[in-house]
């Protein structure tokens, strides 16, 4: 028997070291934009025969109406060396969340974040202005309505 995903679960992040490429991408066309930054650090990883040490990431650094700004992370254990201009070594973010667990398809992930809004406007809880999703299933090879993510929103 499966039990249930946890929602709103307190967690508290630690920062990773992660090789990440910065992206704009409008709604359309989101998971698109998303795969094809995680091929592009993956491809990187793969070049320099580093594995990653951890999964993948997306950062949501600023959401409006038409699209959004974000950051693809790939958790390493060593820093890379010879980066193209897009990419860069830094950490992931870190501190206490609240973790939601997101199962289907990209496009679904819009119920998911009505509902954790309307978790924290019952616990009356303020996030900050980013949202994480970690990628527990390969993006690249998991087929859409199979992915698993758990989604961290950190807390004022």
């Amino acid at each position: 028997m499966q039990t249930a995903d946890p929602f709103g679960q307190e967690t508290t992040l630690e920062a990773k070291k992660v090789v990440m490429v910065k992206g704009t991408a409008n709604w359309d066309s989101a998971f698109d934009t998303l795969i094809d930054a995680f091929k592009a650090v993956t491809a990187l990883l793969d070049k320099q025969g580093i594995k990653p040490a951890g999964n993948p990431m997306i950062v949501y650094t600023s959401t409006d109406d038409t699209g959004f700004t974000f950051l693809a992370e790939i958790p390493v254990d060593q820093d890379l060396k010879n980066l193209p201009k897009d990419m860069s070594m830094g950490k992931s973010p870190e501190g206490k969340a609240l973790k939601f667990v997101h199962r289907g398809s990209y496009d679904n992930m819009d119920n998911t974040y009505e509902a954790i809004t309307n978790h924290l406007d019952d616990k009356k809880l303020e996030a900050k202005d980013t949202f994480i999703e970690e990628y527990l299933t390969d993006p690249l090879k998991t087929a859409e309505d199979k992915l698993v993510i758990n989604v961290y929103v950190p807390l004022k």
